[in-house]
Parts: C-alpha cells; structure tokens; sequence
C-alpha cells in the first residue's frame, strides 16, 4: 500500500509539473495581464510591440481598457481635469490624438521665428492637447531650448488670451440680472495675465474663506444671525438694517483689522492693484478693486450693496430704506478703499472736492463697472514707458475695451495706430480702419494716412530684407573686445546683461548721444558698442569702455534671453540659429574667450 502510494504520488507531482511548464504567459488572466502591462517602466512602444504579438495579447491592449488609460495618464496627468472621473473612452485614441499633436506643436514652434503662430489655428487639434505640450515644453530644463520655451510662451499667451475673450463675449451675452461684477473682473484679470494660475473656482475659494472668518466672528455677536446659516452658493438677502449693519461692521473689522487690506496710495498706478487675484495675494488694491470684493462678500452674508461709478473714486452704496428707492440721500455710501468708511451723499463729494450731480450716485451695471477697471488699465498703458510691459498692457486692455464697446471711435483709432506702431498685424490694422471709416466718417483723414502707410507695411512684408551679416574678422571690426554670449557687468551702472548684438561704432541719432553724453567717454561716440539684455528687463546701448566682463557670470532673467540664446552654458548663453545667422564668428569668440580665461583680466 505504502509502496503503491509512492509510486501514484509522484506520478500526480510530474503532471503538474508538466502542467505549469506547458503553460504560457498569454494563459494567465486578463485582469493579471493588465496589472503587468501597466508597470510604469514600460512606455507606449512596448505596449504597441506587446500588442501587436499575439491576438491575445491585443485584446488585453484594447483601447477602452486599462493598459492605455495608463500609459495616458501617466504620460500627461495634467489632461485629467478635462475627463470626468471613471470616464469610459478609447484611450489609445486619445493617446494617438494626443502625441501626434504634440509633434505638430513642437514642428510648428520650432519654426515660429520666422513664421510666428499662424498655423497653430490649422492644426484643427484640440486646444487643451495643445495647451498641455505648451506647458511640457516650458517645464523642461531650465536652461536649455530658451529660444523654444520662448515662442512656445508667446503662442501659449496667444491661445489663452483667444479662449478668455470668446468667454467674456458669452459673459456679455448673458441678462444683466446674472452678470457677476467678480467674474467680470477675473476675465479682465484672466486676460492681462493669461500665463498665470488664476481661476473662478481658486478665487471663490480665497472668498469663502474670508466669509467663513466674518461668520465666525459674527456668531461671537448675534448667534443667531441669519447670515449663519448661509451655505455656499445660497442667494438670500438679509432685509433687517439692524442686522445688515451687523455684517457691514464685522466684514469691516475681518478686512480691513484683522486682514489689513488697504488701499494702495503708495503705488496707486501699479496695474496689480486691478487684478483679482493680486488683491487677494496682497491684500491691497485700488478703489474699484477693493469695491468688487467688498460687494462680492457683502452679498455672500445677505446684503445687498450696489456699484456707483462716482468720479475719480469708485464707492458702494447700500440703501437704507425700502429698495427701489431713487432719492440719494436714502443711501450710505462705502468706500472701499477708505477701509469701509460709510458716507453720506454730501460727504462723497469732499472726496473730490467738488458738486456733482444726482446722476453720479446711480448704481451701475456690471459691464459698465467693466468698463471702468479697463480704462484704469488703459490710462495705465498709456502712461507707460514705451517699453514692452506697457505696450502689452495697453494693448490688453484695448482689447478688452473694445470688446465691452466695440463702436468706440477714439478706442479703435489707439489700436490701430498702436499696432501701426509696432508694426504687427497690418491686415487687422486695415479691418479696424475700415470700421472706423463706417463708423465716422469724419475720420477720413487719419484714416487715409494710416492705410496708405499700412498698404507699404505689407508690400515690405512680401519681400523681407536680409538680416546683416557681420564678421568680426572684418577690417573695420578690430576694435572689438567682447562678442554675442558674454555676460557682462556696467562699470558705472553696475548693472549684469547678457550682449546679444553690436556695432563697431555708434549708430544712435546725435539727439541719444547727446542725452546720454557720450562724448564725456574717453573714446566717445567713436568706439564699439553693445547691445545687450539686461536683469532688470530692459535692453540697451552699452560703450565699450563701460563694459566688462562678470567675474562670476550668471544667468539674466530677462523675457527676450530666448528669442536670441538657446541655451546657457556655464559662463556664457549660446547664440541660437537665427543670431549665429547675423553674427557668424561670434560664438567662437565667446568659447576662446572663456577657454583662455581673458575674462579674469
């Protein structure tokens, strides 16, 4: 018996041994399987080559499953905000969209110096797949592909700023009972800083924040304050004065005690003090600002206050007897930008130190309140520099304007001799005008003079000039002691830049080298000079004399270093094609310069 066991035992034993040694990975279960294909050290090839193996294998690999959504998301994880959550559809699909939208972005940005964006809308890709290789493009090395990172920026602005205005235009659209002056206010903001993290549902957040501190110490008051038992996203009204009053005086000492938000007299004309999120983020802000905050909170705990576009220094009014009301006198008037201090109508007027009349105290629209944040924003713009931050501030904001009130004549006259100026979109500039001829026929004569110009503009365009090549070696080029590359320090102003160009003497008007008294140098007008990026942001026309090289070269944070360097090396930033074009021995210089150790000198 024993023996006989033995013997059936090890039979049993080998034809299971045999058993598993017949069996072969596809046999295993489909749930297993996906659990392997879904390790994160294999990548879309290896599951395409597993894939295309064996029909097995092919079907645990099908779009709708698993191994693709994986491969997905692991990929882009931020394009997981545009699915819903357990969302059934063929990822390997979207995973093909996706990548070959990327390569055509990646084509088409490469190219962008000289063609800039005009085949991104032809892509007929969706936006947020171009949005999402944008992105992937800026995050990469910090310091290589500049020239890349910054054109992807510009497009990444173009797109953004496209979408913001299509949702402004819908918000305009909408009764005027349902116009949020907040959300308003964000698109504007959205706008003017289409690059940054802001959102309805970030600021809501920040807000429901601060009713939640103005509840808490309001319960401390009145615990059984109406406005307690407001959850978000309820729409009432509080219509006892005692009790309004109640949540006037505690947002009053949330905000501006225990908050310490305040106008901003110090730097009024600052345009962060009319975006949104800056006003949050700073707790300061200018009166318009600070009043669509205010009126925003105010009506998240019941009362009810209304926009007054008041002269010079936008206020709140909050009526006292029954609504509906027209007499001015039944209102108090908030200032916002006074710390909440309430006014009577009389007493508004020594704000401006004149009579107004009755109409001044109406309460507003939420367009109109728009209206006015984007002429704080113009009047911003136009009060600029002439450098590229005002420009694109004003033209923001013109866009803007134009888009609340597209019929503004003296509006669509700026625009097109702004972008006139600048010498882009001469096609637009010809639409505008066209508009403003219809519009006022007036006009003609600024009109004419604008198209008969813009008409050359694009005549130029058709056959662009050459970029001028210089050689250093050149006979006329031996004074040169620095080249394209270098990061170099002021020795009078102190300043750090980066030389992206130069001149074997100076070319400026005797106007500029009379204001900037060049010839108080020892070589005076007569010597090389560079032109070069600069930290704080500007670009300038520097002598040679009052150059030298940085003894411990850096990085400039500059927002052109890109349209001209690659990448930065070390001790120096690499001229990219289009420069090297221009300035063809340069890069070598700047190599033996640094090898030979010259700069220590």
């Amino acid at each position: 018996m024993a023996t006989s066991g033995a013997g059936d035992g090890c039979s049993s034993m080998n034809g299971f041994v045999s058993e598993i040694e017949q069996k072969q990975f596809t046999d295993l279960p489909a749930e297993l399987l996906e659990y392997i294909l879904c390790f994160p050290v294999l990548k879309h090839v290896d599951i395409c080559n597993v894939s295309c193996s064996c029909k097995r294998l092919h079907d645990v690999c099908h779009g709708r499953g698993k191994v693709w959504g994986h491969q997905y998301k692991l990929r882009w994880p931020r394009l997981q905000k545009h699915y819903r959550q357990n969302e059934c559809c063929d990822w390997q699909k979207e995973y093909r969209t996706r990548h070959t939208v990327g390569l055509q972005i990646r084509r088409t940005v490469v190219s962008i110096s000289q063609r800039f964006f005009t085949e991104i809308e032809s892509l007929g890709a969706p936006e947020h797949f171009c949005e999402d290789e944008l992105l992937s493009i800026l995050n990469s090395d910090r310091r290589k592909s500049l020239t890349l990172k910054y054109y992807a920026k510009k497009i990444l602005y173009f797109l953004r700023q496209k979408n913001i205005l299509r949702s402004l235009k819908m918000f305009l659209e909408q009764p005027a009972e349902q116009q949020s002056a907040l959300e308003g206010a964000l698109l504007v903001d959205q706008y003017c800083n289409p690059l940054a993290d802001v959102s309805l549902d970030g600021i809501s957040s920040q807000l429901e924040e601060i009713t939640d501190k103005v509840k808490k110490m309001l319960r401390i008051k009145n615990p059984s304050h109406p406005s307690l038992r407001v959850t978000q996203g309820d729409c009432f009204a509080v219509d006892d004065f005692d009790l309004q009053r109640q949540v006037v005086v505690t947002l009053n000492a949330v905000l501006y005690e225990q908050l310490q938000y305040k106008g901003n007299e110090c730097d009024y004309y600052n345009p962060l003090n009319s975006y949104i999120h800056q006003v949050l983020l700073r707790r300061t802000g200018i009166p318009i600002s600070l009043s669509v905050l205010y009126m925003t909170l105010a009506r998240k705990l019941g009362v009810q206050l209304e926009p007054v576009n008041f002269p010079n220094h936008f206020l709140l009014r909050w009526c006292q007897q029954q609504r509906g009301s027209g007499d001015i006198y039944d209102f108090v008037y908030i200032d916002a930008f006074g710390k909440g201090k309430q006014l009577t109508a009389k007493e508004c007027e020594y704000l401006i130190g004149h009579q107004v009349t009755a109409d001044y105290y109406n309460a507003i629209s939420t367009t109109e309140v728009l209206l006015r944040m984007v002429g704080n924003l113009l009047n911003i713009g136009k009060r600029g520099e002439g450098n590229e931050k005002s420009y694109q501030l004003l033209r923001d904001s013109l866009d803007l304007y134009l888009t609340i009130n597209p019929d503004n004549v003296q509006y669509l006259l700026l625009q097109a001799r702004l972008y006139f100026h600048l010498g882009i979109w001469p096609e637009k500039v010809l639409d505008i005008l066209q508009h403003i001829q219809a519009l006022d026929p007036s006009q003609h004569g600024a009109v004419g003079y604008l198209v008969q110009h813009t008409l050359e503009h694009i005549q130029h365009k058709k056959h662009p000039v050459e970029p001028e090549v210089k050689r250093r070696s050149a006979p006329e080029h031996l004074e040169l002691q620095y080249s394209v590359g270098l990061i170099m320090k002021h020795k009078r102003s102190g300043y750090n830049c980066a030389i992206y160009g130069w001149d074997p003497k100076c070319t400026m008007s005797q106007e500029w080298i009379t204001t900037m008294r060049v010839h108080q140098l020892s070589s005076g007008a007569n010597q090389p000079f560079y032109n070069v990026l600069v930290q704080d942001g500007t670009c300038r026309y520097a002598a040679q004399e009052n150059l030298e090289p940085h003894s411990a070269p850096l990085e400039i944070a500059h927002p052109e270093v890109g349209r001209y360097f690659s990448e930065f090396h070390d001790s120096h930033y690499v001229a990219n094609e289009e420069l090297q074009t221009r300035y063809p021995e340069d890069m070598a210089e700047t190599l033996a310069f640094h090898r030979t150790g010259r700069h220590y000198y």
